[in-house]
């Protein structure tokens, strides 16, 4: 018998329908966009933070509590914050080195603490910072809550680890910031390593849930050569630990070559072992300007 045209695509449609319905999603991988997108949600490693592809930092050339960003003043460094914030990064990295903890929520005052992300870092070492003493982590943690204006933080690091034996010099360090995960004040704890030797201790401590490693394909203020700091990266992925990429524009020095950024994009997400792109923006152009190198990144996987 032969079946009218109309009848046979009804037929057809119900019959795709159901092998639809019996497989939901088949083909979600497929639809991933064929672009890396600056501001989309990335998890990083195995903690239960989810943030933006892009961290503003704010940090260049900071010592003493101060920076390129607080010395652009309240105002200004404000309006580079929520200039962020309405792009669509919702992670900000401080440290008690650059002084910028008071700004963040000042700048940040209409918008729900749950919506964004707050990184920070403890300085430990002599010298950087006004005072002599280094009262300890745990310490420190409880003032830069003060500081801040919030009762929790996201992500707590050491800052500027360089010794391979880290993980043994700053242990009742590292057990203070346990103690305030476990009660729930951070969320996350880790690292920042300024050498490859603080690198690879951290790919092998248990503690450590994610790091802030440097890395562009041209080493600049880099703890060693890209070919020699990329296997370490992709070591700190594999074994499940977030991964967040400084100097990502060679610490400003690429700036104002824009083909170097163009390659440094492409380099560093093409890696695919580095979750976030930590970048000291100064001004909202600069932030518009990577977002669209981002957006020219195809994704190969």
């Amino acid at each position: 018998m032969r079946i009218q045209r109309r009848e046979f695509v009804k037929r057809s449609a119900l019959g795709l329908g159901s092998i639809l319905a019996g497989v939901p999603l088949a083909n979600a991988a497929e639809s991933k966009p064929a672009f890396f997108d600056p501001y989309e949600t990335v998890g990083l490693g195995q903690t239960k933070l989810k943030l933006s592809r892009f961290c503003l930092g704010t940090g260049m050339n900071g010592n003493n509590r101060q920076s390129n960003h607080t010395r652009m003043g309240k105002q200004k460094l404000e309006a580079l914050l929520q200039g962020g914030y309405d792009r669509g990064i919702r992670v900000f990295d401080l440290a008690d080195l650059y002084g910028t903890h008071p700004y963040l929520l000042p700048a940040l005052k209409a918008i729900p603490r749950d919506k964004y992300a707050i990184i920070t870092k403890v300085w430990l070492h002599a010298g950087g910072l006004p005072e002599a003493e280094r009262p300890g982590a745990e310490a420190a943690v409880n003032r830069f809550l003060k500081e801040i204006g919030t009762d929790y933080l996201d992500l707590v690091l050491l800052h500027c680890m360089s010794s391979p034996k880290w993980p043994d010099e700053q242990r009742q360090h590292m057990d203070g910031l346990a103690r305030l995960k476990d009660k729930g004040v951070i969320r996350a704890h880790g690292v920042s390593c300024h050498s490859i030797a603080a690198l690879e201790a951290a790919a092998a401590e248990p503690w450590v849930d994610s790091v802030h490693a440097r890395i562009n394909p041209y080493g600049m203020s880099m703890d060693d050569k890209p070919e020699k700091v990329v296997p370490v990266l992709k070591k700190l992925h594999a074994a499940g630990k977030g991964v967040v990429g400084m100097k990502i524009i060679g610490e400003g020095k690429l700036r104002n070559d824009a083909e170097k950024r163009d390659e440094s994009a492409r380099f560093v997400l093409g890696l695919g072992c580095v979750d976030v792109l930590n970048i000291g923006f100064e001004k909202v152009e600069e932030i518009d300007d990577f977002a669209g190198r981002v957006r020219k990144v195809p994704r190969t996987t």
